[in-house]
């Protein structure tokens, strides 16, 4: 890789805040429970007071934490968490075990939002919507067998879509939206042949929105949530339990 191409070095603060964020995330730490004091995180992480302090400042903001005189640092419950964070959606994303609450508020979510899009980017969809439409689908076509690769394409899909609603309110939401999509995506893709397996659907997707066909895009985007429920539903499956041992199907 190119010198100039390189991504930039993490500071030692960018560290631990992951670390922590990830290690709250996937349940190490639970709501209620307090943190190490600072100079056990110190020892653990081989750096200063201030660094530790920084890191958990910037947990703080995002609603995960709180600083509770004499009795330390406290997780927060998480309904207080900002959930459509996308440090926070990523933390869950890469997590060995999944919440499955979370999961299906997630879901419960999509079904709300993904349909009435559908049914107005079949409707109010210009020849230019529809054809960034049909060019991200061929994008997931052509990168279904390539994890890294085809999660980007399957979000620029669903983007394109929200793009075409033309509707500023749902626009405003997008960067959110965006990040529960790509969640649900880098869950469901660790399904074997999850992707390829959705093709056909997403085929349908677009097939409605480019004949001006609200219901037809309706029905099409509530199989292809249905089959995401399913991918994600054996996901966690296949996730091993703290004995190490997968759920049994």
């Amino acid at each position: 890789m190119d010198k100039d191409q390189r991504l930039p070095r993490r500071t030692f603060q960018e560290e631990i805040f992951d670390q922590l964020g990830q290690d709250i995330c996937s349940g190490r730490f639970d709501s209620g429970d307090v943190l190490p004091p600072e100079p056990v995180l110190c020892e653990r992480f081989r750096v200063s007071r201030i660094v530790v302090r920084e890191a958990v400042k910037s947990l703080a903001a995002k609603g995960i934490l709180e600083v509770r005189r004499k009795t330390g640092t406290v997780v927060l419950p998480r309904d207080q968490w900002h959930l459509f964070d996308p440090d926070v959606i990523g933390w869950y994303s890469r997590s060995a075990t999944i919440d499955e609450r979370f999961v299906a508020d997630l879901m419960e979510l999509r079904r709300v939002i993904e349909p009435a899009a559908a049914r107005l980017a079949a409707a109010k969809a210009s020849q230019a919507d529809r054809e960034a439409i049909r060019e991200a689908y061929n994008r997931m076509v052509k990168s279904a067998g390539v994890k890294k690769d085809y999660v980007p394409a399957d979000l620029a899909f669903h983007n394109a879509i929200l793009t075409a609603c033309h509707n500023q309110f749902l626009w405003q939401m997008h960067s959110a939206l965006s990040v529960i999509l790509r969640t649900s995506f880098v869950i469901s893709s660790r399904v074997p042949q999850g992707p390829r397996k959705s093709l056909s659907l997403h085929e349908d997707l677009c097939a409605g929105i480019e004949s001006g066909n609200p219901d037809a895009a309706e029905q099409a985007v509530l199989k292809l949530i249905k089959r995401a429920e399913d991918d994600l539903a054996n996901a966690i499956a296949a996730l091993p339990d703290e004995h190490g041992q997968a759920a049994e199907q």
